[in-house]
């Protein structure tokens, strides 16, 4: 039995943090395998609460959320509308095709409409579930 150990950075909006907290809930509180694998996910996020955030300019901040996604191993965003607005997340999709890291976009349950530079930068799109993410994590990773 092995354990794999896979760094998850999940983009957000951070004052649209209910995404947020699902997705780190599902793959960060709970322990998962993959047949004889154990999945050891590593949080690479940049939460609402993270010093980052005192970062004393955008330069800064930026320089500091971009090297978080070069230490990970695939990059989940959540494909709602206010992705498409977020400047941030607009440099997170491109430091994430710089640094060659995956992306997964996951469909927000009942969202109608999704946002189409998130769906264009995706390897792989899934729905608002536990076992969709954590599968395309898995698929994105190995």
């Amino acid at each position: 039995m092995s354990t794999r150990q896979i760094h998850v950075f999940i983009s957000h909006a951070w004052k649209y943090s209910g995404h947020y907290q699902t997705l780190a809930s599902w793959i960060f509180e709970e322990n998962w395998r993959v047949g004889q694998a154990s999945l050891d996910f590593r949080n690479y996020s940049v939460p609402k609460d993270n010093p980052i955030h005192n970062a004393p300019n955008d330069k800064q901040l930026k320089e500091a959320i971009l090297k978080q996604i070069a230490m990970s191993h695939v990059i989940v965003i959540p494909t709602g509308m206010y992705t498409g607005y977020s400047k941030w997340i607009a440099k997170e999709i491109k430091g994430s095709t710089d640094y060659g890291k995956p992306i997964l976009a996951v469909n927000p349950q009942g969202q109608r409409r999704t946002s189409g530079v998130v769906a264009n930068a995706s390897s792989m799109s899934v729905g608002w579930a536990k076992k969709s993410v954590i599968g395309g994590i898995w698929e994105l990773y190995k």
